[in-house]
């Protein structure tokens, strides 16, 4: 339903086809209006303090100021931000970080084209959208057992490929604690190995190489 209203749009997306596609998508509607295009977190920020818009759509990972960052800096600022995650990264750390941080919607690039509109008319109105498939790696994120901050610094180091010797020293803990920390991990995650914990996490975006 195309709204009687004109709506400010803010895109940021580091790959200019999308940025240019994106906004000769958008533009084709009545009610959308593209104000202004950035192509990293740091210009995002600079371009929603220029504009002001409506709604912001935004990809999640960028050069120079991730996308958690940039929902962060910009709510801070303007607690009336309403900021859309558009974005092909599903895991359910990424997703549930951003809500967090105070994006009003999160939806992935393959999401068709009537599910963005709908989303954007409704982000602008003041509700929530997360799609479907989101909602549902969010709902499978709570009901597993979460992993403490000790956990996910042994995790994030283990992803950089590094063994429990390393991890010990790194941490300054003895190498029977990291042990322990493994096994809770690989039990938590659902891992029959440490090769197998590491792609789950980079899956769900617990860590990044």
């Amino acid at each position: 339903m195309v709204l009687n209203v004109l709506i400010r749009l803010l895109i940021v997306d580091e790959h200019p086809p999308m940025r240019e596609g994106l906004s000769a998508l958008l533009e084709k509607e009545a009610d959308f209006q593209v104000v202004g295009l950035a192509q990293n977190g740091v210009e995002a920020i600079a371009q929603f303090r220029k504009h002001q818009p409506d709604v912001l759509l935004m990809d999640l990972r960028m050069p120079q100021m991730e996308g958690v960052d940039v929902i962060s800096s910009l709510r801070s600022e303007f607690s009336n931000a309403r900021i859309i995650i558009f974005t092909t990264y599903d895991g359910d750390e990424d997703i549930y970080q951003a809500l967090r941080a105070g994006a009003y919607g999160y939806l992935l690039k393959d999401a068709p084209c009537q599910e963005l509109f709908t989303a954007i008319r409704k982000v602008y109105l003041g509700e929530k959208y997360v799609m479907s498939s989101v909602a549902q790696k969010l709902t499978q994120r709570f009901s597993e057992s979460e992993l403490t901050e000790r956990e996910l610094e042994v995790l994030r180091l283990m992803v950089q490929g590094k063994n429990n010797r390393k991890i010990s020293e790194e941490l300054c803990i003895v190498e029977g604690t990291v042990k322990f920390h493994v096994r809770n991990i690989l039990e938590k995650l659902g891992a029959s190995d440490r090769t197998h914990a590491v792609t789950i996490a980079l899956k769900r975006g617990l860590a990044r190489l």
